[in-house]
């Protein structure tokens, strides 16, 4: 599978993209949308991530990249889209990291950074995260279907955490989708806890 993502077809790339985002769309209404308060809130401990913690997250991220990407997107002179793509090192390697194993498992482990940790900064938690996310998913298919309109190996997304640091706009997707999926996992695994209350 990496090796096929990291030289593709334009069209290969985006079938990727709007498959995980898609099934992400799927998942919320099937296992997350009808908890209660207790169940979003429900910690194991103080130092572990509540299922809106997760979905705070991810909204936090959406809030970066979704309009930097559309924007970048709305102002390339880069128009012309190219049949195949190919991934940078430096892509490959942001968009692996966050990209789960074979038996869909979290391979490493990363220390969210201060401003998009929920228990760290709980104001980025409003209440709506769940919804608030699966508008998100909608907002990105969206902007998955505008970028095969444009050139994916040369309009460039500084990344969230130092905007000198830009990726190609594939892979930068590419990072956000896996990113997303890697903890809608997290988020299953909240919900499989022997101690996850039932109601």
């Amino acid at each position: 599978m990496n090796s096929f993502l990291e030289r593709m077809t334009t069209l290969e790339l985006i079938e990727e993209l709007k498959r995980i985002t898609q099934a992400n769309i799927d998942l919320i209404k099937k296992k997350f949308a009808h908890l209660n308060v207790q169940q979003k809130n429900w910690r194991k401990d103080s130092e572990s991530w509540s299922i809106n913690d997760v979905f705070a997250h991810l909204n936090e991220y959406s809030k970066y990249y979704h309009p930097t990407i559309l924007s970048k997107i709305e102002r390339t002179r880069f128009t012309e889209p190219k049949e195949l793509f190919i991934s940078t090192p430096l892509g490959k390697s942001a968009w692996k990291s966050m990209k789960l194993g074979n038996a869909r498992n979290v391979k490493r482990k990363f220390k969210s950074p201060r401003s998009y940790n929920p228990i760290i900064n709980p104001e980025i938690l409003t209440g709506n995260e769940i919804s608030d996310f699966e508008n998100g998913q909608n907002q990105l298919l969206s902007i998955i279907d505008a970028a095969q309109n444009v050139n994916m190996r040369k309009v460039r997304i500084p990344i969230s955490i130092s905007k000198i640091v830009r990726l190609k706009l594939g892979d930068a997707l590419l990072f956000v989708v896996y990113h997303n999926e890697r903890h809608l996992q997290q988020g299953l695994s909240i919900l499989s806890h022997s101690k996850f209350p039932a109601n």
